[in-house]
């Protein structure tokens, strides 16, 4: 019997824990927190929030493998009524449709944007100038950064056409992410999986034993390793979580083309999430590296002013917080997911996580590099059906 040892007690290091498993492994996962999921934890008490949003894709691998495991549970769609409230800011107006000149670059075409190109100058060849920054500050939903005209043209297309997919791939697991975490930490129970929380690595175990999966932020990562090449760019975003008193009328989900930014009322789809008369609303700014937390609320309460009529008079909670390096990876012109830092680090130690070279959106990043680890620890990609194919 194969044993291995999971550093991180999140999405990625829950997934590797019931892939290898599942192969027969013996596993051990150390999470630092008194609770699983990283990232994935759902806040307690009577407001559910999340680090971030709380959706899922539904076009990744890893929708498939959730589901064939019974671990995603019931999801909360999104009303009719209520996706017809989703609103966009543009030249400082709120309005329901993009400028046209966007709409040219969401055609399902089979024209692949370059890597080594950046989106903004692609974009404005095919759509002009206005149009390609509207489609860029869209696309922030899917990659958390301040200027997506800046990045790769193929890492922001792929994102542009998933955020933008008819029907919408985007899908809420009622409770948010929490109710994904505890049955994927149910199965890896009954498989046996040895899980210790309030237990932080600070040392790296011996591999003698069996290969080791670091699965935790690549800075975290970088520190356990002693490895500065740990390092690749992410964004910085402020988060804004809001109760506020219920009210008709309000948007559904706000999307700023002026710069990056999305507001989303997450009750809208899931009354769970708040008390009974209130809604739970998440704003998401990117700011640019030298910008102050201050600058992404004021922008947040921008938005909030154009689409929740006197919000400030119904606010019953408020929590503010800043993400660096805790959204995920952006390649910038000339580099793809390969060139990240590479998943198999030598002398039986592996990497997963939504900073390292694994293809996907969000959250796929993180299962993918997990699925990945696996395979390459234990060599069993035939066996565990582990055949992970690397757009």
């Amino acid at each position: 019997m194969h044993r291995i040892t999971v550093v991180g007690g999140g999405f990625a290091g829950l997934t590797a824990a019931i892939t290898a498993a599942e192969a027969g492994a013996k596993v051990t996962v150390y999470e630092a927190h008194h609770t699983l999921g990283g990232r994935a934890r759902t806040a307690e008490g009577p407001y559910k929030t999340n680090e971030g949003p709380h959706a899922l894709y539904k076009g990744g691998p890893h929708w498939t493998w959730l589901r064939q495991r019974d671990l995603i549970g019931e999801l909360a769609p999104i009303p009719p009524l209520e996706a017809a409230r989703i609103r966009l800011r543009h030249k400082g107006a709120l309005r329901r449709t993009p400028p046209f000149a966007m709409l040219k670059l969401l055609r399902r075409t089979p024209e692949q944007a370059p890597v080594d190109t950046d989106f903004r100058t692609w974009a404005t060849g095919l759509a002009g100038e206005e149009g390609a920054n509207a489609a860029a500050y869209y696309s922030a939903v899917a990659l958390f950064h301040h200027d997506p005209g800046a990045l790769s043209a193929a890492f922001v297309q792929e994102r542009l056409r998933r955020a933008t997919k008819l029907p919408p791939e985007a899908a809420y697991p009622r409770g948010g992410w929490a109710s994904v975490i505890d049955r994927m930490a149910a199965r890896a129970w009954n498989l046996g999986v040895r899980m210790e929380t309030l237990s932080r690595v600070d040392t790296l175990p011996e591999t003698k034993d069996g290969p080791i999966i670091v699965a935790t932020s690549l800075d975290a990562a970088r520190r356990l390793l002693r490895d500065d090449s740990l390092t690749w760019t992410s964004g910085r975003t402020v988060l804004i979580d809001l109760a506020v008193r219920t009210r008709r009328g309000d948007a559904f989900a706000v999307s700023d083309l002026d710069t990056a930014g999305w507001i989303e009322r997450f009750t809208a789809q899931d009354r769970t999430l708040a008390p009974a008369g209130e809604q739970l609303i998440q704003g998401q700014i990117p700011i640019a590296p030298d910008a102050s937390r201050a600058v992404g609320i004021a922008r947040a309460e921008e938005l909030l002013d154009l689409a929740f009529a006197g919000w400030r008079d119904r606010v019953t909670w408020r929590r503010e917080a800043l993400a660096v390096g805790r959204t995920g990876a952006v390649d910038l012109p000339g580099t793809s997911w390969r060139d990240r830092p590479a998943v198999n680090r030598g002398g039986g130690v592996y990497l997963a996580g939504d900073q390292v070279a694994a293809p996907g959106v969000l959250s796929e990043v993180s299962f993918n590099s997990a699925l990945e680890a696996v395979s390459l620890a234990f060599d069993i990609r035939g066996r565990a059906g582990l055949d992970l194919k690397h757009a």
